[in-house]
């Protein structure tokens, strides 16, 4: 008999927890959707930020948003119900969204990577060769990349044979947990997922260290001045970097073992690494900072002037 549904075990069996828990990440997914929200409408707003790194800040925005959104309000409502049950076709669905926004995004951070190097090192040549074509097309290109990692995961996953067990010890569908439940030998299945994601996510992780190794180098010899803003810049991007790498490398270092510190880091990369890129990026950044200003100003401005002309409606009936 083929398994149709898949069990959940969630992060806690503790009631208390539970609801600590859910009140927790509601606030927390709240702040991701506003926070880059805000972003996106922001870049969108303001002429000034219609530059290629604005524009690929604001699809990282997107991707994380999607990022917190495959399994977040999922986890969220299972707090409460009992039992946390997912179908076939969901626990699919979640594995083929999270390695698409995931893969999407470390194509993006390695292309926002080169965005800042030809911004530092070349800084006479960055129009022409960061032009418009050029910076649409490493966006898309990140998404279409990110869509065929994702497919080829899935690929080799959504015909095994699952007749049971089926309780997936998380509180999502993750690949690794789940391709174990499978009634078959999983070892070829296995080794391709691991060469896969291992492939794309140390191939970004060494592009991305080169990149800030040669910007560094390159700008060594320039003024203080000079220095002081690639740095400024890199931090922001290493920080991100880390903070989006790391739990991946720990976690795909023992692809098949499953420790209780990985639920943590799940947690961290589908919800503290989502909300504090917004974070990360606007406190360090004053065009940001000066065009989420001018946005409140002008929305300030638009309802005073509506609720004036309510005012005057009001006096002239």
């Amino acid at each position: 008999m083929e398994v149709a549904e898949f069990v959940l075990l969630g992060l806690s069996s503790s009631w208390e927890l539970r609801y600590f828990f859910f009140v927790l990440f509601n606030f927390l997914y709240m702040a991701i959707v506003l926070g880059n929200l805000l972003i996106v409408i922001t870049v969108i707003s303001e002429p000034a930020l219609h530059t290629p790194m604005y524009i690929m800040l604001s699809n990282l925005s997107v991707l994380d948003v999607f990022l917190a959104t495959y399994a977040t309000p999922k986890m969220i409502h299972d707090f409460l119900h009992e039992p946390k049950i997912i179908s076939f076709e969901g626990c699919m669905a979640q594995i083929f969204l999270l390695h698409v926004f995931a893969g999407g995004e470390m194509v993006l951070l390695v292309a926002m990577a080169y965005d800042r190097y030809v911004a530092i090192c070349k800084p006479l040549h960055y129009a022409t060769i960061m032009n418009l074509c050029r910076c649409t097309g490493l966006v898309v290109g990140s998404w279409v990349i990110g869509v065929m990692h994702s497919l080829s995961q899935l690929a080799f996953t959504i015909n095994l044979p699952f007749c049971g067990p089926n309780i997936v010890d998380s509180y999502y569908c993750d690949l690794t947990l789940v391709i174990k439940l499978a009634c078959t030998d999983t070892y070829v299945p296995e080794v391709l997922m691991l060469l896969d994601s291992g492939l794309m996510g140390v191939t970004s992780f060494f592009l991305l260290l080169i990149s800030y190794m040669v910007i560094l180098v390159t700008v060594r010899g320039h003024s203080s001045v000079s220095m002081a803003k690639a740095r400024s810049t890199l931090t922001a991007h290493i920080t991100v970097v880390i903070l989006f790498f790391g739990p991946c490398i720990f976690i795909y270092s023992w692809p098949f073992s499953n420790f209780p510190v990985d639920k943590v880091l799940s947690v961290f990369s589908t919800v503290f690494t989502p909300i504090l890129n917004p974070i990360i990026y606007t406190l360090r950044n004053k065009e940001v900072k000066s065009a989420m200003h001018k946005l409140k100003t002008r929305y300030i401005s638009s309802r005073l002037l509506f609720q004036l002309s309510l005012t005057r409606l009001n006096l002239l009936n």
